[in-house]
């Protein structure tokens, strides 16, 4: 007799949730309470579910929802992974996608339906990941470094409100080096994804403006 599973393979998703906690990007992973590969750590993912589902983004959304109590407006697909070896449970076709949660907001991740969660550090993880998991969070890391080398900004790592040193420290902490002052702000004054508000800081120096991303920005 044929296996479902010979037939139909499994369609799942996995997302790289990324943050800056203590002036470190890193990335959710949560501890597996199902088999297979029960107690190792992973990216959040899940199975496609038809009768619930009408596309893999949506699957994604449903799955940081019900595993750890988070919901986002923004989820960018990265990569297609498939094959008959990279799932105990046999062929098997998964799409990665990640996301930026804001700083201010990591503390709004609860466990649920897993053992455990914990933000790492994307750089060095310490630990294996289930499936081919570290394989795709490399992926996703190369993706966000390239689309802010390329100077699409990552607003949604900010708070709602932030100031231009906020966002100049953010970016470096994904590009992994220092910038230069004067020529990111000269990179900022060409941006329209962002918005002065009528808002100041005070700081050691002189009062620092309040910007905003521009209402329909999508990273």
């Amino acid at each position: 007799m044929i296996k479902n599973r010979e037939l139909f393979p499994l369609v799942s998703v996995d997302i790289a949730l990324f943050s800056v906690v203590d002036e470190c990007l890193r990335v959710l992973m949560v501890k597996r309470a199902q088999e297979p590969e029960v107690g190792q750590w992973a990216l959040p993912g899940g199975v496609l579910k038809p009768h619930l589902d009408n596309s893999l983004e949506a699957t994604a959304r449903r799955v940081l929802a019900d595993k750890v109590a988070i919901e986002l407006p923004h989820l960018q697909e990265v990569r297609t992974y498939s094959g008959p070896d990279r799932d105990p449970r046999g062929w098997s076709i998964a799409v990665l996608f990640y996301a930026l949660l804001p700083l201010d907001k990591t503390d709004a991740v609860v466990r649920n339906k897993v053992e455990a969660v914990e933000w790492v550090d994307v750089v060095s993880p310490k630990r294996r990941l289930a499936f081919d998991h570290s394989e795709q969070l490399e992926v996703a890391v190369q993706k966000l470094r390239a689309k802010v080398t390329a100077d699409v900004l990552p607003l949604h790592l900010l708070p709602e409100h932030f100031t231009l040193s906020q966002l100049q420290k953010v970016v470096e902490i994904i590009l992994g080096h220092p910038l230069d002052k004067s020529s990111f702000r000269r990179r900022l004054k060409t941006s329209d994804d962002i918005i002065e508000t009528d808002e100041f800081v005070r700081g050691a120096q002189r009062p620092a403006q309040v910007f905003k991303a521009r209402q329909d920005f999508t990273f």
